[in-house]
């Protein structure tokens, strides 16, 4: 088929690459422009960007669409079959969305209609969620609410990440879009009673409150890796919490109760075991106490 392929971050790269070696014409690879990153804030391209040219395929990056006729316009011209989105990054008129013969299919990261919107990863894990997956559907004009063509989960342990998850259903998604490609299954109306929505994080969303449960303390450290990431603060200097269990103790919140980094919850408590102070690299939490004691009873969060 003769497709256009829209995607910006590393999820959308195994579902580039797997068209690519199926077949498929590329007429075009749309994603978001080239923006400083790092500490040095150097110019860099979008991980699609930068597979996009391994494979010799034509580059856009249009910093708009909605509202530019011209890249509409370009769009248009392609004659295509069909569009591919996976985490593009801009939200596509409905010209645009008219344009391929076939529509344009989105492959998005989770159970639909659970979950639609910017973070459904982190969302499926915040929640408690024993499952997510990836949905592919043909997208409208609404955010995430077109009928679903199909959907494949895959299960949430309680030590599943957010970046294990993502590159579990990076690879799904690039399976089901090919599955999806070569199938074109009746499309299924999303049950609208049934929708939730993962909001766009923040940074501050990964601040640590003490006074939660250890559990859904422990489901945000998961949710957030890598980010936001998830902090707290010790003597007024901020640290991120990488990776913790949890115990069964009890104490004042945000409190330590041993001398290995165990943190009093509102109901239980957690054993941090990966810390990282800013601008370090990270340390399992007995070389990050060799170099900076905690003493039990010492408050942290304030």
């Amino acid at each position: 088929m003769r497709l256009a392929f829209m995607g910006s971050p590393d999820f959308a790269v195994p579902a580039l690459k797997a068209l690519y070696q199926a077949g498929h014409t590329i007429a075009a690879v749309y994603c978001q422009p080239a923006r400083p990153a790092g500490r040095g804030q150097a110019v860099r391209k979008s991980p699609v960007h930068v597979a996009a040219d391994t494979l010799g395929l034509p580059v856009r990056t249009p910093a708009r669409v909605r509202t530019d006729p011209d890249a509409q316009a370009a769009f248009t011209a392609l004659d295509l079959d069909a569009a591919v989105v996976a985490a593009y990054g801009l939200i596509l008129p409905q010209a645009m969305l008219d344009a391929p013969r076939h529509g344009c299919l989105n492959i998005h990261a989770s159970l639909l209609p659970r979950w639609r919107g910017a973070g459904p990863i982190q969302a499926a894990i915040l929640a408690g969620d024993t499952e997510t997956g990836i949905t592919i559907m043909q997208m409208e004009a609404g955010l995430d609410t077109g009928p679903m063509l199909l959907r494949r989960s895959v299960p949430i342990t309680a030590t599943t990440t957010a970046a294990i998850l993502h590159d579990t259903l990076a690879d799904l998604g690039a399976n089901l879009i090919l599955e999806a490609l070569s199938s074109w299954p009746t499309p299924v109306a999303q049950p609208e009673a049934e929708a939730t929505y993962a909001p766009k994080l923040s940074k501050e969303d990964g601040r640590i409150d003490w006074t939660r449960p250890a559990a859904v303390i422990d489901r945000q450290i998961r949710a957030f890796d890598p980010w936001p990431g998830t902090f707290t603060t010790l003597d007024g200097q901020a640290f991120k919490v990488i990776a913790a269990t949890p115990v069964h103790a009890a104490g004042i919140p945000g409190t330590t109760l041993d001398s290995a980094l165990t943190i009093a919850c509102g109901d239980q408590a957690l054993r941090l075991t990966k810390v990282q102070l800013p601008g370090r690299g990270v340390l399992e939490a007995g070389a990050f106490l060799r170099g900076h004691p905690v003493a039990p009873g010492t408050l942290l969060g304030s």
